[in-house]
């Protein structure tokens, strides 16, 4: 039997990617979604199941988490907060939903455990991103340590290829491994078509432009 991994899919390209790489690492696919409450959640959704398809995913699991809206204080599940346009800017954003990777690795483990997978894959991204401080590589290693202390048995690895890659490598990357970026999103506003400035959407078209490269989602 081949190896198993869990892989973390929001639907996005950075994701896609990372799940694309597990699968060229010898694993077979186990493909995990999260609706959360998200302004897009019902877009990332149709993108997950694509990506799944693409990745010919051993089996997908999609776990709803409806408390986030309930918490609040962010832009992407409260719709009382706009999401921001006006440019990135330095610090934690308002879009950032408190301790989001946290509580997705902390399920991912547990479902790990469900197929005895020995990897969980995100493509959490540190140096290109837009300053979530769940997504840096210190917290990433410190709660693979706490997951590992709370498994009976289990050593599970949390696998992070994209954490030192820019936009621009990670377009590149995709191109080169086949990733279908068309079956992607990434924008945090719209589920038609992307809105170009949120601070999502304007790290995607800066990694498509630095790779010189034309992103295939359509855009306001």
């Amino acid at each position: 039997m081949k190896k198993i991994a869990i892989c973390i899919i929001s639907g996005g390209m950075d994701s896609a990617l990372a799940a694309q790489i597990a699968k060229n690492d010898g694993y077979d696919i186990v493909a995990l979604h999260f609706n959360y409450g998200q302004r897009t959640q019902n877009r990332e959704l149709v993108s997950f199941k694509k990506i799944a398809k693409d990745l010919e995913a051993k089996e997908t699991q999609i776990v709803d988490l409806d408390f986030f809206s309930q918490i609040g204080v962010n832009a992407l599940t409260d719709s009382s907060i706009e999401v921001p346009t006006d440019g990135i800017k330095p610090g934690v954003p308002i879009t950032y939903v408190p301790f989001r990777n946290g509580i997705f690795l902390s399920i991912a483990a547990a479902v790990a455990q469900k197929y005895s997978a020995e990897a969980l894959y995100i493509g959490v991204v540190e140096e290109d991103s837009s300053g979530y401080p769940d997504c840096r590589e210190s917290f990433i290693k410190s709660i693979n340590t706490a997951i590992n202390l709370g498994l009976n048995d289990n050593d599970i690895e949390i696998k992070t290829p994209l954490i030192h890659l820019s936009k621009a490598d990670i377009v590149k990357k995709s191109l080169e491994l086949g990733v279908r970026l068309e079956h992607t999103w990434s924008c945090y506003k719209n589920e038609d078509k992307a809105c170009g400035v949120c601070d999502s959407c304007r790290l995607r078209l800066k990694g498509f432009k630095e790779a010189n490269s034309i992103d295939p989602i359509e855009y306001e």
